[in-house]
């Protein structure tokens, strides 16, 4: 049971940190500003619950996209590392991350009429980053916390739901989000998490570079 518990805590902490709801809202409130409480409200739900499907849905089908493709897990972390990396450097210097939407994306997306698959749920929720966060930490629960493979879908479904039931509430009361938080707390807040994301993307990296280099020794 402690093996469950710790990855749960170590999928939780690296998904909610890539997904990054409190980096979300502040574009959420921006494109929503012209639109009526019921349709904010809409949106709202509508983003968590697309986003949401499409993690599972990568959950699931993980191992299979990268057996399908012909991608190794020690690949797939190091291209991946350097992703999260990247990510994790706009959200430490407080950049639109260029991983989940460009600038023009974010501009053009406040004249659409609906919002919530493109670009709210992907890829502003779940974009590349969450996606290769999702199947990298399926090898690493196998790897480095001894449990199954149905084990570690579980774990990580259960992770994903939290995380967007969390992510529906901050979009849901996001003008009191803001009044309570504020912008220099949500700066901090998104800050703290590219630090955590950098350090779980150096490991990546590391373990990846490592694996690839012993491979190639030992063959």
């Amino acid at each position: 049971m402690t093996s469950e518990i710790t990855f749960f805590i170590s999928v939780f902490t690296a998904l909610f940190s890539i997904i990054n709801p409190v980096s979300g809202v502040m574009a959420f409130i921006s494109m929503t500003s012209n639109m009526k409480e019921e349709d904010k409200n809409y949106v709202a739900q509508r983003s968590a619950v697309i986003g949401c499907i499409i993690a599972i849905i990568f959950t699931i089908s993980g191992n299979y996209i990268m057996e399908f493709f012909g991608i190794t897990v020690d690949s797939l972390r190091v291209a991946g590392g350097i992703l999260l990396f990247l990510v994790a450097m706009d959200m430490l210097f407080a950049r639109t991350s260029r991983e989940s939407i460009t600038s023009e994306e974010l501009s053009d997306a406040v004249h659409r009429e609906n919002i919530s698959i493109f670009p709210m749920a992907m890829p502003m929720l779940t974009g590349p980053g969450a996606i290769t966060t999702i199947i990298l930490y399926l090898t690493k629960g196998i790897e480095d916390y001894s449990l199954n493979l149905r084990t570690v879908i579980l774990i990580e479904v259960g992770a994903i739901l939290l995380i967007f039931i969390i992510t529906f509430l901050i979009f849901r009361y996001s003008d009191y989000f803001r009044k309570v938080v504020g912008m220099t707390g949500m700066l901090v807040m998104t800050r703290l998490m590219g630090l955590f994301l950098g350090a779980i993307a150096v490991g990546f990296i590391a373990d990846g570079i490592w694996n690839i280099y012993t491979f190639k020794l030992a063959g």
